[in-house]
């Protein structure tokens, strides 16, 4: 038996990344997963897998997210899981950072989870029971990085414990994983740099970098029963890199 035999799970940003990793697990693990991403050609490649469905979603569109939850209940009868991982990052100065940027930014970080929230946990609370888990950051939880980007995860954060308070009455559990430098597509940019990659594992407790099995492990936690008296709760998982 798996850990979410008869579970139905979205995974946003399911196609690439810390979001393919998870929907690996969670289908290894029983889950029926829909892999919801706004790239259609690594949609086609996870419909591929067992027991997994491509879903095109933008996170920023609240059409999409209305469309998308209505279409899974209806589709395969309820909706057990919802992760909320995509997101975009930026190595832009904080000088440089203008209006559009930011809207831009908060609109897939933080108002992606939001409107994923807002649309999936109706049908969750409907049937008594769920489990929301949103992908914030360590840059969330200390004075790192002053930009954009820690201000959308800093938003995840927030949401997440009004989430729990909201909805947690119903029976719906909303937990937040605050992962440091994960060696995904989005920080290969690191690799490029030996002296920098160097300097963060030197300053790293553990001495490495996360890897996106890192992050799927503590989300399938989550998502299965074995947290059941979970909710409101924050996981970090950057090696100790913010324990300093």
């Amino acid at each position: 038996m798996g850990r979410l035999d008869n579970k139905v799970a979205i995974i946003t940003g399911g196609a690439s990344g810390i979001g393919e990793c998870m929907v690996d697990l969670f289908s290894k693990e029983g889950s029926i997963v829909i892999a919801a991403d706004i790239n259609e050609e690594a949609l086609a490649r996870a419909s591929k897998k067992e027991n997994v469905y491509g879903m095109k979603l933008n996170v920023a569109s609240d059409n999409d997210w209305e469309a998308l939850a209505k279409e899974v209940n209806e589709r395969f009868g309820r909706i057990d899981v919802l992760v909320n991982n995509a997101g975009i990052s930026s190595e832009k100065p904080f000088q440089e950072i203008d209006l559009d940027d930011w809207q831009k930014m908060l609109s897939i970080n933080g108002f992606g989870p939001f409107s994923g929230m807002k649309h999936i946990a109706p049908y969750m609370a409907a049937q008594g029971k769920g489990s929301i888990i949103n992908i914030s950051s360590y840059t969330a939880q200390i004075g790192q990085g002053f930009n954009h980007y820690s201000a959308s995860k800093g938003a995840v954060r927030a949401i997440s414990k009004a989430a729990a308070t909201t909805f947690g009455t119903k029976g719906v559990r909303v937990n937040a994983l605050f992962p440091g430098i994960i060696e995904t597509p989005m920080t290969q940019s690191l690799n490029s740099s030996k002296e920098l990659l160097g300097r963060l594992i030197q300053m790293t407790p553990l001495q490495r970098l996360g890897q996106p099995t890192d992050i799927a492990k503590a989300a399938l936690f989550l998502a299965s029963d074995d947290s059941s008296y979970i909710t409101g709760a924050e996981l970090v998982i950057d090696g100790g890199f913010s324990a300093q």
